[in-house]
């Protein structure tokens, strides 16, 4: 059974920094229909959509008919392990960092036999069933699990390396004023993270909530204006060095679209507070949460953007702000490249309208400050990159990927 982690100890001042150096990226253009399945977190294998015969690795015809026609297909994560070998001595530097390391053939009961790495509690000629994760240079692997639960499960270093697991991690939420901010510090408190900064801007002025965030075990509270470039600078030199996860959940919502308003004065609030705000974090805290990215157990691993799903596709009765989301998720996506190489991932979670004062004429379906939490933990114990909360935002998605134009027009009527 797995050994429950333990925190971390100490660091050393004196000792040298663990550089991230990334585990083999190669892969080929159909490899890359598994990264979308590990990014979002689903499940299925490579299969034909003409005979209907599932195969692994992914090829660009169907070795049964060779049809061309190939997508991913849903099937049955269950399977056997048939063999499982644990390396000890590596020419991979990644590996050789991490020995012992085990890995493993899958027989999937779907058919197929996969070649996978192998969680510490699942034993050979054993049931497991099978996900594909993201690995730390963000391309998907597949990852061999226990069919049930085990105790600790989470903490085997295997596992680890393939989430972005708050426990025993020093997480920065940025905006402690929202429903949401509040909601995501006591969820990741919850979750065993040791210690949650939040940011709160002119704490001199009171909000609801300030006693109750007080009152989480572990939260920090600590001064931060994401529009003002001075106090992020003065963070980043204060406790920079400590954040291992970063969770933005900072917003500044108004109605209205381009031709409602005089001025834009507005406008660049929303830019200063979303887009502008993201890249003064990154500049600040995102180098040195790359350099720390193989810093023990307990490396930095992951940042989070809390984003409307409106910046997919723009919703004209809020569509100046959805311009600024969609500035944002631009950079978002550019930072997960640059953060990439020392092995941090980010995390885009995608909400619809939310339970607050902006959205106060909207009809349900709205989602609340909890149900957005409790996505993120998730997300990061899954290690995933895409996350979609509230039916609002799943049916936005899935209305994209079915007929884009259709959404455009149905949006605005």
């Amino acid at each position: 059974m797995t050994k429950p982690l333990a925190p971390p100890p100490r660091k050393n001042p004196l000792k040298r920094t663990r550089l991230p150096v990334p585990p083999p990226d190669m892969r080929s253009r159909q490899a890359h229909m598994l990264t979308r399945a590990a990014a979002e977190g689903s499940f299925g294998l490579p299969g034909c959509r003409d005979c209907g015969k599932l195969h692994y690795p992914p090829r660009d015809a169907c070795p049964h008919c060779l049809s061309s026609r190939i997508a991913m297909l849903e099937c049955s994560p269950a399977g056997t392990l048939a063999a499982v070998t644990t390396t000890t001595v590596s020419n991979n530097v990644y590996y050789r960092e991490r020995s012992p390391w085990r890995s493993g053939i899958v027989v999937m009961d779907a058919g197929p036999s996969v070649v996978s790495h192998v969680h510490g509690d699942c034993t050979e000629q054993g049931r497991v069933r099978l996900e594909w994760r993201l690995d730390r240079s963000g391309n998907a692997v597949a990852f061999a699990v226990p069919e049930a639960p085990t105790p600790n499960m989470m903490d085997d270093p295997q596992m680890r390396e393939m989430t972005f697991d708050p426990k025993h991690r020093r997480v920065l939420v940025t905006d402690g004023r929202t429903p949401v901010g509040r909601a995501v510090a006591k969820a990741l408190s919850d979750a065993g993270a040791s210690l949650v900064f939040v940011g709160i801007a002119d704490a001199w002025k009171p909000f609801p909530g300030r006693a109750a965030l007080e009152a989480i075990k572990g939260v920090e509270i600590v001064p931060l204006d994401v529009t003002n470039g001075d106090s992020v600078t003065e963070l980043a030199d204060s406790i920079g060095a400590r954040v291992d996860i970063v969770v933005n959940t900072t917003q500044h919502i108004r109605p209205g679209g381009l031709l409602d308003r005089n001025g834009v004065a507005v406008a660049r609030e929303e830019l200063e507070a979303g887009y502008l705000g993201l890249v003064r974090l990154a500049q600040a805290l995102g180098p040195v949460m790359r350099f720390r990215g193989a810093d023990g157990a307990n490396s930095a691993c992951a940042w989070v953007n809390v984003l409307s799903v409106y910046a997919l596709m723009p919703w004209p009765a809020y569509g100046a702000w959805c311009a600024s989301q969609a500035a944002m998720l631009g950079a978002s996506l550019s930072l997960r490249t640059e953060l990439r190489a020392g092995g941090v991932g980010v995390v885009n979670v995608f909400t619809g309208p939310t339970e607050d004062e902006w959205f106060q004429t909207l009809p349900p379906p709205k989602v609340g400050a909890e149900p957005i939490a409790r996505a993120i933990v998730d997300a990061l114990r899954r290690g995933i990159e895409d996350v979609y909360v509230g039916d609002v935002a799943q049916d936005v998605r899935a209305r994209l990927d079915l007929n884009p134009k259709a959404l455009e027009r149905e949006l605005g009527a």
